[in-house]
């Protein structure tokens, strides 16, 4: 399933990276899915002038009814476990050296446009989705400003020109079947010859 979350974020870098070299006539991707900080506390040198999307969290989505359902089969019925609801909280973040803060503004504007233009991606309008996701939706987060202070320390780096959103998935449950009970329509027999 974590190999989803890897899919889903990189799904929206994709289209974003297609959008900004669209509007600004880029002749390479922009934006990247990385972390900001190694796990050895260095900057990875792939950020730099990027929009960065990472991860900050993972949330199951409780608004959902996640108990399984029955669905008929012809040998009966089976309780098949229905779609996860998960939230992937991310951040795009603008991390642009000083001398170029001014285009860090103005691509991380656009990126905020875009996705505002564009929150839902579905086989609909992104045919190219993995099959497993059903659908991604995309919801502007506004974070207090104590919120904010608390991610960058927890991220270990400096303040960067951010935008939080929630990234709602729709993950497919591939049909995850918990039991199933087989109907039969041939009457039962009785003992004693009744």
């Amino acid at each position: 399933m974590y190999a989803l979350f890897s899919l889903a974020l990189s799904h929206i870098a994709t289209y974003l990276n297609q959008y900004l070299k669209r509007q600004f006539d880029l002749d390479e991707d922009i934006v990247v899915v990385s972390n900001l900080i190694d796990v050895d506390g260095s900057v990875p040198a792939n950020i730099n002038n990027k929009i960065v999307i990472f991860l900050f969290n993972i949330e199951k989505d409780y608004t959902f009814n996640n108990q399984p359902f029955i669905k008929p089969s012809h040998s009966g019925q089976a309780a098949v476990m229905p779609p996860l609801h998960i939230n992937l909280n991310i951040v795009l973040a603008a991390n642009f050296s000083a001398s170029n803060y001014n285009e860090a503004l103005k691509l991380l504007s656009a990126s905020s446009n875009y996705f505002h233009g564009h929150p839902v991606f579905d086989h609909q309008n992104s045919p190219d989705l993995n099959r497993q996701i059903q659908k991604l939706i995309l919801e502007f987060e506004n974070l207090s400003l104590d919120a904010l202070s608390n991610l960058w320390g927890m991220i270990g780096g400096k303040y960067l020109p951010s935008v939080v959103y929630k990234l709602r998935t729709v993950i497919m449950s591939s049909d995850n079947i918990s039991s199933r009970v087989i109907t039969t329509d041939t009457p039962s027999t009785t003992v004693g010859g009744r």
